[in-house]
């Protein structure tokens, strides 16, 4: 007797189930993705062996008994439950390593959890990292085949957003070229046309948009608030803080492999902040060399209770306290200016501000360590990178100056975002509120 294994049958509106963490569902209720308790244990310290034969088997053993190599457990992902509804948007933040990629990566099959299950209902698009899901050897336009054919979809409806695809990735000289000849960029545009065009029910998009360059970002964010617009369910996980706080209404923070915080956005992205200024692990003042300084000099400097120097993220809407504190070496200094000074990353000053003589004595003396305070009820610029540098003067002759001693990150508020204000530099770099009428007298 011959035995035969009975053939595998795909239908799309059975229960289709893969390892027993992973289950995919056809969609019949609100809920589009459900998580429970889900873990992932990576062990490091060794890395992982591949025993493709007998002799790579015996001298594992061997490499294993000798070196005696320690190893640890990392838990990537530790007991993360939560439920996405059909048409959510849902961000996710945190820090490099929280465990953002690893549950994207779950979610999308490409790795198992440790314990614990999760239930998809729909299909899913994944836009991991570059090239995940291309085969090298096949050209683009096979490969678009290929995505499809993963997702489910008829050939007809793979040929019928053909065209679209390939406009939107700009790869029309090189669609019968084979992938494994593209440049990153071409990858990360193709990759994307295929998982925003092809109309899965779920799209997972991790920070790979951060690989393209401006035109490319600004055209896939562009998409983005398109298929929102349509009603699919998208995780989003992302740095980019603008956004995040544009796309999305939901966002989850995750913190050492958990949810830390799961709800509005805005308020999701200010604990972020929070958190993030915690982070900044670098020199204080007092390494850098004070004796170079002759006279007086900058003792300290902080933004909002962070010292510098840091990197540091606000909101657009968030006040701002400065505090500079002085301290002279060899004598007294007369008329006396500390200043704060604003810049693009590419060095171009764009605003500075300075002790008034007026209001603090046009012939200040400062003799010993005295500390200013310079209060900003909000940022007046367009969100963005600027770097801030401190100094001080005697009258016109510069004493100190510390350049570039903080990075800025500003964050569109939620206010802004729902204004939708332009960010780009060609709008320039300054938010001024003011007042519009419109005169229907000059149209009689």
């Amino acid at each position: 007797m011959v035995y035969r294994p009975a053939p595998i049958v795909y239908r799309p509106t059975s229960i289709v189930q893969y390892p027993s963490s992973i289950v995919h569902r056809p969609l019949m209720s609100d809920l589009a993705i459900r998580v429970e308790n889900l873990s992932k244990q990576y062990t490091i310290g060794r890395a992982q062996e591949r025993h493709d034969t007998l002799r790579d088997a015996l001298a594992g053993v061997f490499r294993r008994n000798g070196a005696g190599g320690s190893t640890e457990t990392f838990w990537a992902l530790k007991d993360v439950s939560f439920e996405v509804k059909r048409g959510e948007v849902v961000g996710i933040i945190g820090r490099n390593g929280a465990g953002k990629s690893t549950l994207l990566k779950i979610l999308s099959q490409i790795t198992e959890p440790t314990s614990g299950r999760a239930e998809i209902h729909g299909r899913v698009g994944s836009l991991l990292e570059v090239g995940t899901g291309f085969h090298p050897e096949l050209t683009g336009r096979e490969n678009i085949f290929l995505n499809g054919a993963i997702l489910g979809m008829r050939r007809e409806e793979i040929s019928r957003r053909f065209d679209e695809i390939v406009a939107f990735a700009e790869i029309d000289k090189f669609l019968d070229t084979p992938v494994k000849r593209y440049s990153s960029g071409m990858y990360v545009r193709l990759a994307f046309a295929v998982a925003a065009h092809l109309e899965p029910e779920i799209l997972l998009v991790d920070e790979v948009l951060a690989v393209g360059d401006a035109a490319f970002q600004k055209k896939a964010l562009g998409k983005m608030s398109e298929v929102v617009g349509q009603g699919r369910t998208v995780i989003f996980v992302s740095h980019n803080m603008n956004a995040i706080s544009r796309l999305c209404a939901r966002v989850m923070l995750v913190q050492g492999g958990g949810i830390a915080y799961d709800g509005e956005a805005t308020a999701a992205i200010s604990r972020y902040l929070g958190v993030q200024r915690e982070w900044s692990n670098l020199p204080s003042l007092d390494e850098w060399d004070v004796n170079r300084r002759p006279g007086l000099f900058i003792e300290s400097a902080s933004i909002n209770g962070v010292e510098l120097p840091a990197e540091v993220v606000f909101l657009t809407n968030e006040r701002i306290e400065f505090r500079i504190r002085v301290n002279t070496r060899q004598r007294s200094i007369w008329r006396f200016r500390a200043g704060i000074h604003f810049s693009t990353e590419d060095g171009i000053r764009i605003m500075s501000l300075a002790t008034p003589w007026s209001s603090l004595g046009d012939e200040l003396e400062v003799k010993h360590p005295t500390s200013f305070v310079c209060t900003l009820p909000r940022f007046p610029f367009l969100p963005g990178r600027y770097l801030i540098s401190i100094g001080c003067m005697e009258g016109n002759v510069q004493i100190d100056w510390l350049e570039n001693l903080c990075l800025l990150n500003l964050v569109a508020d939620e206010e802004m975002s729902q204004r939708l204000i332009p960010v780009q530099k060609t709008h320039g770099f300054f938010q001024i509120n003011a007042e519009w009428e419109m005169l229907m007298a000059d149209y009689q």
